[in-house]
């Protein structure tokens, strides 16, 4: 047996194909079937040797190889005929007039259009990360803050480190499942530095639509890096870490972002503090006027109501269950009264009496001390004891004026003096 194509006896079996034995040609890679021997061939050959000429089985078996082979290549034509008539079939659909008219024709057209205009989008230009982890780490939020500050969209982000260094820990793991390029540089110093300038420096040969570049690393040395990344026309963006926070500088236009680590947020300049502020202030204010105006409208609400209680009950004793409000008012109105009373020493010493009666008439078990009687004076005037005493040129102060007055006495009480009036002994 040979093959159809080169003759080769050079073969092996290859599977099974409509129940017969499969072989491919190891010379030119021909897959071809088991030649079978028919009948009728085997009449036809006898018959046309008119009994003088047998015909070799090597020779039988190529003819009927290359009957085969005729039976294949008159599939095929078949097949190419009707894949052209099914060509024909849908050229004359999608040309007709009902389906250029079509909502689904329109919906095909609109995508067409969208494709240029993503594939537009996606060359226009990209934004790419290259962080140092051994020098500076960055969570999913500080990430997510840099990609904002970004004009473009952050594509690439690649981390450079040695990371069989067990002070990394697992930090690989992490940044990896967060889409990161590792980077693997070997043991020493400033390796991850060394490799990340050679890579920024033929960056644009790996990366040519890249526009933004993040430069992650606290290393003096990587201002070479950032340098040389704005003599190819990129802007450049280098990140560091102070403390708990990241100072992010535009190095093209020197513009600097801060972001709080711990507060996980972007922390204001000094402008925008003072407009937080003065619009915190504005809205308090605004409050305070609301509800300065809700307690105006009820005190007024309250006023008529009470003046309608005052109308229907003129009894003192169901006057005086009105609210505490007008009871304020009432002793605002007497402190007004009093204030401009207390002329002399007469005048004081009369409404000090009168305190010290309205106080025994509520609670006659209750002993009067100076300050008790000083607070209560003070609560009628508006002054302190001392104040009036001073300005009545009765003494230095509300003590001293009792002890030496003919109208009281002191009785020394524990820590505090009691105030007798001598007109009551």
């Amino acid at each position: 047996m040979k093959c159809p194509r080169c003759e080769s006896t050079s073969y092996r079996k290859n599977g099974r194909r409509h129940d017969k034995q499969n072989y491919l040609c190891k010379n030119c890679g021909k897959q071809f079937l088991e030649p079978v021997f028919p009948a009728s061939l085997e009449i036809d050959l006898l018959a046309n040797s008119n009994g003088h000429t047998k015909v070799s089985t090597d020779e039988a078996t190529e003819l009927s190889l290359v009957k085969n082979l005729l039976e294949e290549k008159t599939t095929e034509k078949s097949l190419d005929s009707f894949s052209l008539r099914l060509a024909e079939e849908l050229l004359q659909i999608i040309l007709s007039a009902d389906w250029l008219e079509s909502a689904v024709f329109s919906q095909f057209i609109q995508k067409i259009q969208q494709k240029p205009e993503i594939k537009h989008q996606l060359e226009t230009g990209i934004s790419l990360l290259l962080l140092d982890a051994e020098n500076l780490k960055l969570d999913v939020n500080s990430e997510l803050f840099l990609a904002s500050i970004c004009k473009y969209p952050l594509q690439f982000k690649m981390a450079f480190a040695n990371w069989r260094n067990p002070s990394i820990g697992k930090q690989d793991i992490e940044l990896y499942n967060r889409g990161y390029q590792l980077v693997h540089v070997p043991e020493g110093k400033d390796s991850a530095d060394a490799k990340m300038i050679a890579f920024g420096a033929c960056v644009l040969r790996s990366y040519p639509t890249v526009k933004e570049i993040l430069v992650c690393s606290s290393d003096g040395i990587l201002i070479h890096l950032c340098n040389e990344l704005q003599n190819q026309g990129l802007i450049v963006y280098w990140v560091r870490r102070q403390g708990q926070t990241l100072h992010i500088e535009n190095r093209n236009t020197g513009k600097l972002t801060h972001y709080s680590l711990t507060m996980a947020t972007e922390v204001p300049s000094l402008e925008k503090v003072v407009e937080q502020i003065q619009d915190l202030i504005k809205n308090e204010q605004n409050s305070i006027n609301a509800r300065l105006n809700s307690l105006a409208t009820i005190a007024s609400l309250f006023q008529e109501r009470a003046n309608i209680n005052i109308k229907h009950y003129p009894k003192q004793a169901e006057i005086e269950e009105i609210s505490p409000i007008l009871d304020n008012l009432s002793a605002q109105s007497i402190q007004e009264e009093n204030s401009s009373v207390i002329s002399n020493e007469k005048t004081l010493d009369k409404l000090l009496l009168k305190i010290i009666q309205d106080i025994q008439l509520k609670s006659p078990q209750t002993k009067l001390s100076v300050s008790k009687l000083g607070s209560e004076l003070q609560k009628i005037t508006g002054e302190s004891p001392n104040s009036i005493i001073k300005k009545l040129k009765l003494g230095s102060n509300f003590t001293k004026y009792l002890e030496s007055s003919p109208t009281f006495t002191l009785k020394a009480s524990g820590k505090e003096y009691e105030v007798i009036p001598l007109l009551c002994e």
